[in-house]
């Protein structure tokens, strides 16, 4: 009996596996939270500079579509986002805004969103 228990050591090293096992488990699950926050800030990013671009572009809504999607663009960058889309629908100016996220290493994708606002008549 070498250990006390009267196998010689036959177990040794079992909870050091074990222990990487939940390590790396931990560690993953930590990447995937990493990589959903860094997606959803980047959804609500898209939101804001589609928000903002759409009411920007609202403002110039009666001086024409160029005049209002410049506009919207400009705002759209200010706010951390690529204008991809805009298009007047009457008094109303629709923006729709890219922003890129990575949310882990080696992947990159593209939050967009897509916002309306208007002059009222009256």
């Amino acid at each position: 009996m070498i250990n006390g228990w009267g196998n010689q050591g036959a177990e040794h090293g079992g909870a050091t596996v074990c222990l990487l096992a939940v390590g790396l488990v931990l560690v993953l699950v930590g990447l995937l939270g990493a990589g959903l926050g860094a997606a959803r800030c980047a959804r609500h990013q898209a939101r804001n500079a589609a928000d903002f671009g759409a009411l920007a572009g609202a403002g110039r809504a009666l001086e024409g579509a160029d005049a209002a999607c410049g506009r919207a663009a400009d705002l759209a960058a200010a706010n951390g986002g690529r204008l991809t889309a805009c298009r007047l629908d009457g008094f109303d100016v629709v923006v729709t805004t890219e922003v890129k996220v990575a949310p882990l290493p080696g992947l990159t994708r593209a939050a967009t969103a897509t916002s309306r606002a208007g002059l009222t008549r009256g």
